[in-house]
């Protein structure tokens, strides 16, 4: 297996693929049903903001998805779903999309993601408890709700709100 893994915005014929990632990553229909609300939703899909990592022969294994969300009136992106498939976790594919994806947002001149995920893994990247940024959600203000300043840019403060669950 390699530990060097490439990284691409994803095609079209990527997304049955990705689908099948996030339902063997997640071991339920519910985050494909999500990862379809945002593929759906105009204010929070952007194009080339999906990113996947591939093997060597340019199949995708893992991807990482930002989407539009607010913090308060500010926007942001959400980091999410990210997804492995099982026989390439925990060999550096998920950690390779996450941060082609996070070079892309700040190529684009976006200033903050959120995450909701594993207060273990996404620190690695540089984000931190969302309450730090003073960014609370109605729903969950726990350590798994994080952030990050792309380039060193403020983090907004206020609610956190997804557009199909404004």
């Amino acid at each position: 297996m390699s530990n060097t893994w490439n990284t691409r915005v994803e095609t079209t014929a990527d997304v049955a693929t990705i689908r099948d990632i996030t339902l063997h990553a997640f071991g339920r229909q519910f985050e494909v049903d999500y990862l379809d609300a945002l593929r759906a939703d105009p204010i929070a899909w952007f194009p080339g903001l999906s990113i996947v990592a591939t093997t060597p022969d340019d199949r995708p294994v893992a991807y990482a998805l930002l989407t539009r969300c607010h913090i308060g009136d500010a926007p942001v992106l959400s980091l999410g779903p990210v997804a492995v498939l099982p026989a390439y976790q925990k060999q550096g594919a998920g950690s390779a999309a996450v941060i082609a994806a996070l070079a892309t947002a700040r190529d684009r001149g976006e200033q903050s993601v959120v995450v909701l995920g594993h207060a273990e893994y996404y620190p690695r990247f540089g984000f931190r408890q969302a309450t730090e940024f003073g960014i609370h959600h109605p729903q969950y203000d726990g350590p798994n709700l994080m952030a990050v300043a792309l380039d060193g840019a403020a983090v907004p403060a206020g609610d956190l709100r997804y557009p199909f669950t404004a």
